[in-house]
C-alpha cells in the first residue's frame, strides 16, 4: 500500500512541476496562479496544498533539485584539480544539455534570478580554488576573475540553449574554457 501512495505522490509532483514548467515557457513566475497549474495538471487545488504551499515553493523545490544535481556533478572534482576546468564544464554542460528544457526556462528572464545567483555561486566556488591553485590569479583578484568569467559563462550557455544547442557540450566547453584563459587572443577569428 506504501508503494502505491510513494508512487501516486511522485506521479503528482512530477506532474505539478511540469504544469509549471510549461506555463513559465509562457509567462514570469509572478503571473503564474495555483489554479492555472491545476488546471494544466488536472489536480485539484487541494492535492496541490498537499505538496506546496504556493507557485513559489514549487519553483523553489525545482530549483532546489537541479543545484543538488549539478552538486552531485560537480561533486568527482571536489579537490579542484589544476587542469580539471574543461572536464568539469563539459560535465556541467552535459547536465544542461540532458536537462535543456527546465535549464533554458530557469536560466532565462522568467525564471527566478535568485536560482541564477546559486548556479553562479556553484561554478565560483569551483572557479575561484581552481584559478587560485593554478596561480593564474592572486587571491585578492580571484573573485573578481571568477565573476567575470562565470557570468559569461552563464550568459552564453543562455544563448546556446536559444540556439538548440548548436554546439556540442564538448566544443562549448572548450571555447568557454579558451575565453576564460586567453580572451579573445585564445580563439581564431
Amino acid at each position: 500500500m506504501n508503494e502505491k501512495l510513494d508512487r501516486r505522490k511522485k506521479y503528482t509532483r512530477m506532474v505539478l512541476k511540469d504544469s509549471l514548467m510549461e506555463l513559465l515557457k509562457e509567462k514570469a513566475i509572478g503571473s503564474i496562479t495555483i489554479k492555472e497549474i491545476c488546471e494544466r495538471a488536472d489536480i485539484n487545488r487541494s492535492t496541490f496544498y498537499t505538496h506546496y504551499s504556493s507557485q513559489y515553493d514549487l519553483l523553489h523545490q525545482i530549483e532546489e533539485e537541479i543545484i543538488t544535481d549539478m552538486n552531485d556533478t560537480l561533486a568527482g572534482y571536489g579537490d579542484n584539480k589544476v587542469g580539471e576546468e574543461r572536464l568539469m564544464t563539459e560535465k556541467l554542460l552535459e547536465y544542461v544539455a540532458r536537462n535543456k528544457e527546465v535549464c533554458e526556462v530557469l536560466l532565462s528572464e522568467r525564471g527566478d534570478v535568485h536560482f541564477q545567483q546559486k548556479v553562479m555561486d556553484i561554478a565560483l566556488n569551483h572557479t575561484v580554488t581552481n584559478l587560485v591553485k593554478a596561480n593564474q590569479v592572486e587571491e585578492g583578484l580571484s573573485k573578481y576573475v571568477s565573476l567575470f568569467y562565470v557570468s559569461g559563462s552563464i550568459h552564453l550557455i543562455e544563448e546556446w540553449l536559444k540556439n538548440g544547442m548548436d554546439k556540442p557540450p564538448k566544443e562549448l566547453a572548450k571555447i568557454i574554457i579558451v575565453l576564460a584563459n586567453n580572451g579573445l587572443n585564445g580563439l581564431k577569428i
